[in-house]
């Protein structure tokens, strides 16, 4: 039976860091003759960066009817423990406004099913989405906080809660995907 602490979890993240590097030119030599510029019918052509409303609307079609599937492990004393299994309903997102947006999830647990609307705030590491929560109270007491990375139908992220923290990860299917085979 899941605990609300492991039920609400995929709330989470990873964040990336670019480096870029200047390129020095030598100045006894002569410059090389400029590259024409890559064309879209070109294959080393870069493709157009999708929008923010493009983004979004990806973000809302992955978690809409979606089922997370994976595992979660705590943190023990520094130490990762044992693997456990894990899943999550999402019925749907929406967009409050900002970075401010709303999960439906399903929550089952003690014989009780529901469905709770999670405040989280979405921000962009480029074109990836991390959810995060911040010092949210759980019915039953405890707060909780996470990070939740979502790239290409999977998820991956960290969570705590008071005395207890842990990592989680998984996939991401929709209604009528294939639904991953439990290991």
């Amino acid at each position: 039976m899941k605990t609300i602490k492991t039920t609400l979890l995929p709330i989470l993240a990873s964040l990336a860091l670019l480096a870029c590097s200047a390129w020095a030119q030598d100045k006894t030599q002569p410059a090389p003759a400029p590259t024409p510029k890559a064309t879209s019918a070109q294959p080393d052509a870069e493709p157009p960066k999708p929008t923010a409303e493009e983004l979004e609307a990806k973000f809302k079609a992955t978690l809409t009817k979606a089922t997370m599937s994976g595992r979660w492990c705590p943190i023990e004393q520094g130490t990762l423990g044992a693997e456990k299994e894990d899943q999550y309903t999402i019925l749907g997102v929406t967009k409050l406004g900002g970075d401010a947006w709303l999960i439906n999830a399903r929550i089952q647990y003690n014989k009780k099913d529901l469905v709770a609307p999670v405040p989280v705030q979405v921000k962009w590491a480029g074109d990836t989405p991390v959810l995060i929560v911040d010092k949210i109270p759980m019915p039953g007491g405890g707060v909780f906080s996470a990070r939740v990375l979502i790239y290409d139908h999977t998820y991956a992220g960290t969570w705590s809660g008071g005395d207890h923290r842990g990592l989680l990860k998984g996939v991401i299917t929709n209604d009528g995907d294939a639904k991953p085979a439990a290991k």
